[in-house]
């Protein structure tokens, strides 16, 4: 894994890893009404394995999505900031250099799901400069 640097491609997960954890519980439709307790079962799985695991930020693989760690607001635009904190869990030092290539290649965002990437935001375009004879006329006929 540590032959291909960690920015030549998205993932960045290479020299150093030694595995990748999925934490994960399923459970049959009758027991429905137990998912709070499956659920809360594997986060405390996830909290025990902190101390032995990557930190700043912590890695996680993003085809093991774990949406406990953040999702996209569906209300409105999506904030980059937001999407960081899952995002460089994902992709660490990639996720700006990920931004900017969502920004050219889909700047609508039509290809989005609860943790994607977020376009950077559109920006209005710039107020005409002023040539300064407005200024001029302005004051010509002002008084």
């Amino acid at each position: 894994m540590a032959e291909i640097p960690d920015n030549a491609t998205p993932f960045p997960h290479r020299a150093g890893y030694l595995y990748k954890m999925h934490h994960m519980v399923f459970w049959e439709a009758k027991d429905v009404d137990n998912a709070d307790k499956y659920i809360n079962w594997v986060r405390k799985l996830y909290n025990y394995v902190t101390p032995y695991v990557t930190k700043s930020p912590r890695g996680a693989y993003f085809d093991y999505r774990d949406l406990d760690i953040g999702v996209n607001n569906n209300e409105g635009p999506i904030s980059i900031e937001t999407a960081r904190v899952w995002g460089e869990k994902y992709f660490n030092n990639n996720f700006d250099r990920l931004v900017q290539v969502k920004t050219r290649v889909d700047p609508e965002n039509f290809f989005r799901d609860e943790q994607s990437i977020p376009p950077q935001p559109s920006c209005p375009p710039p107020p005409p400069r002023s040539t300064g004879k407005e200024d001029i006329y302005i004051r010509l006929y002002s008084s």
